[in-house]
């Protein structure tokens, strides 16, 4: 058996062995209370062809699931938008995702998403598991996204960003996985 293969199988043992349970019927995180992150609807999420396919994503505005590229984003701070497509996959392997859509500029908004990123745990090659980035198509001026779970306003409370990640790798199809760096 290749070590694909075992990869594989313990991972579909691990997921038989969770309860048969939906994490968007707990309780609310203990302290975070005041903040509801429901999950969006389950989608698709499968690999597209091309990564510039309007079938990417979940139909959400920005999206958090759905079909997506076959690579991901590499993890860090961008000055410029990145794929759709591309972030999408980084949310499925329980990624966090900081995007900002501020045409006239918003240093102190961008600045508030860098630092909660940088709060992020790394993966098993010392990388944050996270990525900020402009997204000029967002209807507010920030979001923080993971795995069918958006939190979307037009500043950062990072109160309510730090109990979104509270749920970082609970809902992600492939949970734990390291992300590239810059």
């Amino acid at each position: 058996m290749t070590a694909h293969s075992r990869l594989l199988l313990s991972s579909l043992l691990a997921l038989l062995a969770l309860p048969a349970c939906d994490s968007s019927d707990s309780p609310p995180l203990e302290g975070c209370d005041k903040f509801d992150f429901p999950l969006s609807a389950a989608t698709s999420s499968g690999h597209l062809a091309t990564c510039d396919n309007p079938a990417c994503g979940n139909g959400e505005e920005p999206p958090n699931s759905g079909p997506h590229c076959g690579n991901v984003a590499r993890c860090g701070v961008y000055a410029e938008p990145v794929s759709r497509c591309l972030y999408v996959h980084n949310l499925e392997h329980g990624h966090a995702v900081f995007l900002y859509n501020c045409p006239e500029g918003c240093p102190d908004e961008v600045a508030k998403l860098e630092e909660l990123a940088s709060t992020i745990a790394t993966g098993s090659n010392g990388v944050r598991r996270a990525l900020v980035a402009q997204d000029p198509q967002m209807p507010r001026r920030v979001a923080a996204l993971l795995w069918r779970r958006t939190y979307l306003a037009d500043s950062v409370d990072p109160e309510a960003v730090r109990c979104l990640l509270r749920y970082q790798d609970v809902d992600a199809p492939e949970p734990g996985l390291a992300c590239p760096g810059p």
